[in-house]
């Protein structure tokens, strides 16, 4: 794979890659318009296609932020053309690296030493390379480690990112007034805290310590003496990415065992711990020679308050949801319906989330739940592409819900995604026997 020797870092610098891809965006349009011209049964296919491989070309060279939404996107595949979700999956583990002299480079910068001087081994070129770092082989002591070195800049240009993607933003989820800007601040904040690698090794190791006694589920060892704000090093762990596995795998029972250790980790996090590894992707998750679980990357973590926590999970109970009374009651809690709202919007909104969460909330309602019922992945394809059309949508001030949803919500839909792929069927109390 090629390899880059440099990333834009300033704002005019990437603004102006961001026009350039934007540019070819509207080339891609054009020609499609002019080619339906002439063939009215033309499709978007190739449109989305030509779009995707552009869009994700212009991210990938900027890294950082502009990269993560990508990988971000690539999670919400109900909602999103198949070929952005196939090329936009590609930044979860696999993007173009930093060259060998540029890594040496930014080690050194960030260490005070050259990498040589403190492992016994170590190799230059990159084996994985993702949105905000990539991953290096090394040895210690006869121990092969994993050395993951932050790409040069990224955590400078967050804001200016955003700050580019906000107008954009705005007008796709229609916000409106000024209360918009928590979800922003939401995203810029936890984008940030992904950058800090000295508070990702504090949260690898308090995860690692509170949920190694799940079944089935190894992490490996993390090394402060060998790891700094953009430096962390950890064991090398061997095994497919997710991805890999799920897309050979033909054992259910292999599938149902490495689906019910997933749902046990997110379950415990969530009810127990109230914190979550939100960056549920494919490239976070290895199957080892075991058929274990390998747990990879804390980054982003999000604290689940409990003014949110219990409004969120009292919605799960059907009696709650199928009382007009309680299930108003919850929404307002939770920001999706405002005291500003017009009668219109509160009964559309209430609508709207009461087809839902019936959907969304499924997997609670019985002891036992098939990840891979194409019927329940169906519906919720069927519900995006009905909001996707619906132009009263458009008229209604989308500015709504806790901004804990943002983070809460990717992680929700990032695991239901992982669990289809691997078509496992869970318990889906049983984390609880690990609560003792």
């Amino acid at each position: 794979m090629k390899t880059i020797d440099y990333i834009p870092t300033s704002k005019i610098q990437r603004a102006t890659k961001l026009v350039q891809t934007g540019a070819k965006v509207g080339v891609n349009y054009l020609k499609y318009y002019g080619e339906k011209i002439v063939n009215p049964e033309l499709n978007k296919d190739k449109l989305n296609e030509n779009n995707a491989e552009d869009i994700y070309d212009g991210l990938k060279s900027l890294k950082g932020s502009a990269l993560k939404v990508a990988q971000m996107l690539s999670m919400d595949k109900s909602f999103l053309p198949q070929a952005f979700v196939e090329k936009f999956s590609l930044s979860q583990f696999s993007v173009p690296p930093l060259s060998a002299p540029l890594v040496l480079k930014t080690f050194k910068t960030n260490f005070g030493k050259s990498p040589f001087d403190i492992f016994d081994e170590f190799n230059a070129n990159s084996v994985n390379a993702a949105s905000i770092g990539q991953v290096h082989k090394a040895l210690k002591n006869g121990k092969k480690l994993a050395v993951k070195i932050q790409y040069p800049g990224v955590a400078n240009s967050i804001s200016s990112d955003l700050s580019m993607v906000k107008p954009i933003a705005i007008r796709m989820f229609n916000l409106q007034g000024k209360d918009s800007d928590k979800y922003f601040k939401e995203v810029e904040d936890k984008l940030i805290e992904e950058t800090n690698y000295s508070l990702e090794l504090k949260q690898s190791q308090e995860v690692v310590k509170a949920c190694k006694k799940i079944e089935d589920l190894v992490f490996p060892e993390y090394y402060p003496e060998y790891s700094s704000e953009k430096i962390i090093t950890m064991d090398w762990m061997t095994g497919k990415h997710l991805s890999e596995f799920t897309a050979l795998n033909t054992n259910p029972e292999v599938a149902n065992k490495i689906g019910q250790a997933l749902w046990n980790f997110y379950m415990y996090q969530i009810h127990v711990l109230k914190k979550v590894h939100a960056d549920p992707h494919p490239g976070n998750f290895l199957v080892n020679n075991e058929n274990q679980l390998v747990a990879l990357d804390f980054g982003c973590v999000k604290q689940i308050p409990n003014d949110f926590y219990i409004p969120y999970f009292e919605l799960i109970d059907k009696k709650v949801i199928n009382n007009p009374k309680l299930f108003s009651d919850k929404l307002f809690e939770l920001e999706i319906l405002r005291i500003d709202d017009s009668k219109e919007e509160v009964i559309y909104f209430t609508d709207m989330f009461y087809d839902l969460l019936s959907l969304f909330t499924l997997p609670f309602q019985n002891e036992k739940f098939d990840f891979s019922d194409s019927d329940f992945f169906g519906n919720i394809a069927k519900l995006g592409e009905r909001f996707a059309k619906d132009t009263n949508l458009r008229k209604m001030n989308g500015n709504r819900g806790s901004k804990h949803f943002i983070y809460i919500n990717r992680t929700f839909f990032g695991l239901y995604n992982l669990m289809f792929d691997l078509k496992a069927t869970i318990v889906v109390n049983q984390y609880q026997k690990y609560k003792l």
